[in-house]
């Protein structure tokens, strides 16, 4: 998961091992248009592990975010969120993402893998940058990764919408912008 062409780990601080996604530290950030402007909002709940292995490209990423702690600063927009009409949360409670690979693209890497929103998969590349680690106040061995991707939303069956006057637009648009920040913790037993 480095960037910039390095592509053995332990060379870019990265410690081959289990790191654990910190739900403190990690936000799932997206931006659909509303209109004329984007919105924007996060999911809250989020968990997983990265597996890092002897060189990048040989890593592993599982994510579990649950759908009803998204969070647009609007608890009536949330709640249409949450409903049957687009995320369904009661019926799918967890979105996942699961790689399939970590591939070069130039001097970036592209992190593969399986987006499950709620009964649709579909695959999907983010484009990932290695943020550094660092030791934390508690001895922890930490580690820093950013990720963008698009989806259209009607790939994964999310297609409500409402059209506008004029026939030509509509409520919201198809395009979904991803931003992920990520902060994950070496599991104890694994460092040295």
């Amino acid at each position: 998961m480095t960037s910039k062409g390095a592509v053995d780990t332990a060379a870019a601080g990265l410690v081959a091992g289990t790191w654990t996604i910190d739900p403190a530290h990690t936000e799932v950030g997206f931006a659909i248009r509303h209109l004329m402007a984007k919105v924007r909002g996060a999911f809250n709940d989020v968990d997983g592990t990265i597996v890092v292995g002897e060189t990048a490209e040989a890593s592993k990423v599982s994510v579990e975010i649950q759908a009803s702690s998204v969070d647009t600063r609007n608890e009536q927009r949330d709640g249409h969120l949450r409903s049957a009409e687009i995320l369904d949360v009661e019926k799918y409670p967890v979105l996942t993402f699961t790689s399939t690979g970590l591939r070069r693209d130039g001097d970036d890497y592209v992190l593969d893998g399986d987006l499950t929103v709620t009964d649709v998969t579909r695959s999907v590349s983010l484009a990932v940058e290695f943020n550094g680690t660092g030791i934390d106040p508690w001895g922890g061995l930490r580690a820093g990764f950013s990720a963008t991707t698009s989806i259209s939303r009607k790939d994964y069956g999310v297609d409500f919408n409402i059209p506008l006057p004029g026939g030509d637009k509509s409520l919201l648009g198809d395009k979904v912008e991803i931003t992920i920040e990520v902060e994950a913790v070496l599991q104890q037993d694994e460092q040295a």
